[in-house]
C-alpha cells in the first residue's frame, strides 16, 4: 500500500490513493496546517462534511469540565453574518442538517446536504467554524439548556451508571470528566471563558476537514482551500501539557437511585487506538457482546434469564481506552447477575475460544464496520476521526487486515492482559424496607 505521508509536501494537493476495497481519497495539508480529506462517492446524490478540532475533555479540568461541548453549542447559535434561525433555514434549504458537539479527544461540526449544494454546505461549515458570533446572551441561554440535559442524564440510571464507571476507571485523568460537564463547572464557565477556549483551540493546525459525497474531488479541495486558507497559522507550535496516566486501580462501588433495573458495569483500561492490541481487543469485545450470538447474550439472557440487556464495549481513544461489559437486570437478581457476569469474564481469561467462535466474531465485527460506513456522514467522520487520532485516515484498511490475523491465542493473551483488575459499578434501586 502506498503511504500518502511519504509523498506529502506541505500545501501540496496529493493525487487520489486507492486502498483495497475503498474509494480514493485526496489529502491536502494547507500552508496554515489544516488537513483536508476528500472522498468522491458517486453512489448517492448527497454530501457530508465533518470538521474535527483537537478540543475536548482531554484538555479540560474539573473546574471547566464541559467547556468544549459548551463552545460547540454556542457556535451553532449564530455567526457574524446570520443568527441561529437563519442558519437553520439555510441548511433546511439545502435538504440537510448541521450540528456540533464536544467529545473526549475532539469536537465536531458536521453537516449533510443534497449533492448539488455541496459548495453551500462547505460555506456554512466554514462560517460556523471561523466566524461564530459567540454572544453573551447565547452563552447564557445555552447554559440553561445544558444544565437541563445534565439533569436528564443524571436522572437516567444507565447514563449515570456509565458516568460513574468512567469516573472510577480513569481517576485523575480527564477522561473521567463528563463531556457535558457538571453543575458546578457549567455555572463557572462564563462568556469570556468560552471566547478564550474557542480562540485557543480553533487553530488550523488542530483541524481536520473531511468531505464525502457526490461532488468532484478537485473542485471540493479548491473550494475548501479558498474558504480556510486565509485562517492564519499558529505563531508557535502548540504543546499540550502531559496528562496523568490512569492507573489500573480496580475496585467496586455501589450507588442507590430510583430505577426499574439494576445496572452492572465491569471493565478495565484498554489499548489506545494505535496500539498493536487494538484489533484483538475489538474482537474480544465482539466475542463477549457481538449481538445475539455473543457469549453474554447467549449465556446470561437466553440460558440463565438474568439479563434484560447485556453487551460489551471497547471505546478507543488517543490515551488508554476503556473495555466495558454492561448488564441490566431485575433488582432481585442483582447478586446472581454480578457473579454470572464475573464468571464469563474469568472464562474468557482462562479458556481459548473455538475456531468457529473466532471466525463468527471476525465476520460480525467486519460486517458491522462495513454497515456503519455506508453513509457519507459516517464516511466523513471516519476519515476525520482516525486522522485526528494520529493513526491516519487509511487506518480502517490496516485494521481490517489486523483483524484477519488475530488468533485464539491472541484473544487469550489480551484478555489476561487487559481484563484485570476489574472496576465494577453497581447502580440499583433503593431498598424498599
Amino acid at each position: 500500500m502506498t503511504r500518502l505521508i511519504l509523498l506529502a509536501l506541505l500545501g501540496l494537493m496529493l493525487p487520489p490513493t486507492t486502498l483495497a476495497g475503498e474509494l480514493p481519497v485526496v489529502k491536502e495539508r494547507l500552508d496554515n496546517g489544516l488537513t483536508l480529506l476528500v472522498r468522491e462517492n458517486p453512489s448517492a446524490p448527497v454530501v457530508a462534511v465533518s470538521l474535527l478540532v483537537r478540543m475536548g475533555s482531554r484538555w479540560e479540568t474539573p473546574q471547566i469540565a464541559g467547556i468544549s461541548n459548551f463552545v460547540q453549542a454556542v457556535i451553532v447559535k449564530g455567526t457574524t453574518k446570520r443568527n441561529g434561525g437563519e442558519i437553520a433555514e439555510a441548511i433546511a434549504g439545502l435538504g440537510g442538517k448541521l450540528s456540533a458537539n464536544g467529545d473526549t479527544d475532539y469536537s465536531e461540526i458536521r453537516g449533510t446536504a443534497l449533492a448539488r449544494f455541496w459548495r453551500e454546505l462547505l460555506g456554512l461549515t466554514a462560517e460556523l467554524a471561523l466566524e461564530p458570533a459567540l454572544l453573551p446572551d447565547q452563552a447564557e441561554s445555552e447554559r440553561d439548556f445544558l444544565v437541563a440535559r445534565l439533569q436528564k442524564r443524571e436522572d437516567n440510571p444507565t447514563t449515570r451508571a456509565f458516568d460513574t464507571f468512567f469516573a472510577k476507571l480513569y481517576g485523575a485523568h480527564p477522561y473521567a470528566l463528563p463531556t457535558l460537564g457538571t453543575r458546578q463547572s457549567l455555572a463557572r464557565i462564563d462568556h469570556q471563558a468560552i471566547v478564550a477556549w474557542y480562540r485557543r483551540f480553533y487553530r488550523p493546525e488542530r483541524m481536520v476537514l473531511a468531505f464525502s459525497g457526490q461532488a468532484p474531488a478537485a473542485e471540493v479541495v479548491a473550494e475548501a482551500r479558498r474558504l480556510f486558507a486565509a485562517l492564519p497559522p499558529a505563531t508557535a507550535p502548540a504543546i499540550d501539557p502531559p496528562l496523568p496516566a490512569p492507573t489500573r486501580a480496580g475496585g467496586r462501588s455501589v450507588t442507590a437511585q430510583p430505577a426499574q433495573q439494576t445496572q452492572i458495569l465491569m471493565g478495565s483500561l484498554a489499548p489506545r487506538v494505535g496500539d498493536r492490541d487494538y484489533a484483538a481487543v475489538k474482537l474480544l469485545s465482539t466475542v463477549l457482546g457481538g449481538g445475539l450470538a455473543g457469549r453474554l447474550f447467549v449465556e446470561l439472557r437466553d440460558r440463565q434469564g438474568l439479563a434484560y440487556t447485556v453487551n460489551a464495549f471497547f471505546d478507543p481513544s488517543r490515551d488508554p481506552g476503556s473495555f466495558v461489559v454492561y448488564m441490566g437486570t431485575a433488582p432481585e437478581n442483582g447478586a446472581r447477575a454480578e457473579q454470572a457476569l464475573a464468571r464469563e469474564i474469568e472464562r474468557i481469561r482462562t479458556e481459548r475460544v473455538s475456531g468457529e467462535e473466532l471466525r463468527r466474531a471476525k465476520a460480525y465485527l467486519l460486517g458491522a464496520l462495513a454497515m456503519d460506513r455506508r453513509t457519507n456522514a459516517r464516511q466523513a467522520w471516519y476519515l476525520a476521526f482516525f486522522e485526528i487520532e494520529g493513526v491516519g485516515y487509511e487506518f480502517p484498511a490496516r485494521y481490517r487486515a489486523a483483524v484477519e490475523t488475530v488468533t485464539a491465542d491472541d484473544l487469550l493473551r489480551v484478555a489476561r492482559t487487559y481484563l484485570r483488575p476489574l472496576t465494577t459499578v453497581i447502580l440499583h434501586p433503593p431498598d424498599k424496607r
